[in-house]
C-alpha cells in the first residue's frame, strides 16, 4: 500500500516514519491502526499485524522473526532466477552449437565486418580462388613505400593466378598513377585479360568478385573492411562500376599524354570544376589525388592561359570562358 506522501520502497530501505513508528511499537507492544496510517509499509512488510482482541490495535513482529522471513523470500526469489537463467541456457546452447560457425562480427544477411589486414586479404583471397572478374577501384594509394610495394608483389602473384584460369581483371585508377613505374610495370608483367582506366576522381577502395561478393573500407585506416554478399547493394556497386568505366580513360601508351582544348588540359578541366564550385587547394588536392603543391602549379598554369590575377577573377573567367561547358 502506498500513498502520494510514502512512496513506494523496499524492506531493505525502511523509510524514517516506519523505522520510527516499529522502534515505537516494539518498545510499547503496540500501535494503534489510526498511528500505522502514517508509515502503511510496516502493514505490507509484515511489520505489524492486527490483534485477535482488537482489531485497531497493531502488534510488532519479532525482528528476528521478521528478518528470517524476508531472507527466506529473498532466497526464493534468487532460487528462482538461478533456475531460470539455467532453462534459458539449456533452451540456447544447442542454437549456439548450431550458430558455431559465424564470428559475431555479421551486422545483417549477406554483411560480415572484416578487422585487420591479414584477415581482409585472405577473405579476399578465398573469394578469388574460383573467380572468373575481379573489378577494383583502386584510389590514390602509396606505392612507393615498403608497404606498398609489398602488397603489390602479393596481388601480382594472386592475380596472375585468376588471369591463367582465363578470368579477367578490370581496375580504374586516379590519373595521378598513370605514370607511376610500378603501375605500368604491373601491366607489363601481367599476362591475361587484364586492363586498366583512369579518372580524374574515384570512389573509395573497391573490390568487386564475379559481381557477387563485394569489400568495401569500413574504417580510415584500412583496418576493417565490409563483405558485401546482398545481391541488391553488390548489384548497385557493380553498376557504378561499369558507368565509371564507361567515363574512365583507357591507360594505353597512346593515351598517356591527352590533348589540351584551346591550352587547357584536362587536369586544369577537372581543377577548374572543382575551383568553380568553390573548394579550397587542400580539396582539390585531396579529390585529385594529388599533394596539394602539384594542385597549386595547375591552378597557376589555370590562371596563366585564362589571364587571371586572382583566385576571384580566375572563378569568374572560368564561368565565361565556357571551359566547362565543352566536351574533352
Amino acid at each position: 500500500m502506498t500513498s502520494p506522501s510514502h512512496p513506494e520502497h523496499g524492506a531493505e530501505d525502511l523509510c524514517a516514519a516506519g523505522a520510527q513508528l516499529y522502534e515505537r511499537a516494539l518498545r510499547q507492544g503496540h500501535v494503534s491502526s489510526a498511528e500505522a496510517e502514517t508509515a502503511p509499509c510496516l502493514v505490507d512488510f509484515g511489520l505489524l499485524h492486527p490483534t485477535l482482541v482488537d482489531l485497531d490495535r497493531l502488534e510488532p513482529l519479532a525482528p528476528a522473526v521478521a528478518l528470517h522471513r524476508l531472507l527466506r523470500t529473498t532466497g526464493d526469489r534468487i532460487a528462482e532466477e538461478r533456475r531460470r537463467e539455467a532453462l534459458l541456457a539449456e533452451t540456447f546452447e544447442p542454437l549456439m552449437r548450431i550458430d558455431g560457425r559465424r564470428t559475431g562480427t555479421e551486422l545483417s544477411p549477406g554483411l560480415r565486418l572484416l578487422s585487420g589486414t591479414r584477415r581482409i586479404n585472405h577473405a579476399i583471397t578465398e573469394v578469388m580462388a574460383e573467380a572468373r572478374e575481379l573489378l577494383c577501384v583502386q584510389p590514390n594509394l602509396h606505392y612507393s613505400d615498403e608497404r606498398g610495394v609489398a602488397a603489390q608483389a602479393e596481388a601480382m602473384e594472386r592475380d596472375q593466378a585468376l588471369l591463367n584460369r582465363g578470368a579477367r581483371i578490370r581496375t580504374i585508377y586516379q590519373h595521378t598513377q598513370r605514370h607511376l613505374p610500378l603501375i605500368h610495370a604491373r601491366y607489363d608483367e601481367l599476362r591475361g585479360d587484364a586492363e586498366a582506366r583512369t579518372l580524374d576522381e574515384v570512389t573509395d577502395r573497391l573490390v568487386l568478385v564475379d559481381r557477387t561478393v563485394a569489400f568495401i573500407p569500413a574504417g580510415e585506416d584500412g583496418a576493417l573492411a565490409l563483405e558485401i554478399r546482398h545481391p541488391a547493394v553488390v548489384g548497385y556497386l557493380a553498376t557504378a562500376f561499369d558507368r565509371l568505366w564507361r567515363l574512365a580513360t583507357p591507360m594505353h601508351p597512346q593515351a598517356v599524354q591527352r590533348p589540351t582544348l584551346n591550352g587547357i588540359t584536362p587536369r586544369q578541366h577537372a581543377i577548374a570544376a572543382l575551383l568553380v564550385e568553390g573548394h579550397t587547394d587542400a580539396v582539390i588536392a585531396d579529390r585529385l589525388g594529388m599533394n596539394i603543391r602539384t594542385a597549386r602549379v595547375h591552378i597557376a598554369k589555370l590562371a596563366a592561359t585564362l589571364g587571371s590575377d586572382s583566385r576571384a577573377q580566375l572563378g569568374y573567367l572560368i564561368a565565361r570562358s565556357g571551359i566547362l561547358d565543352r566536351e574533352e
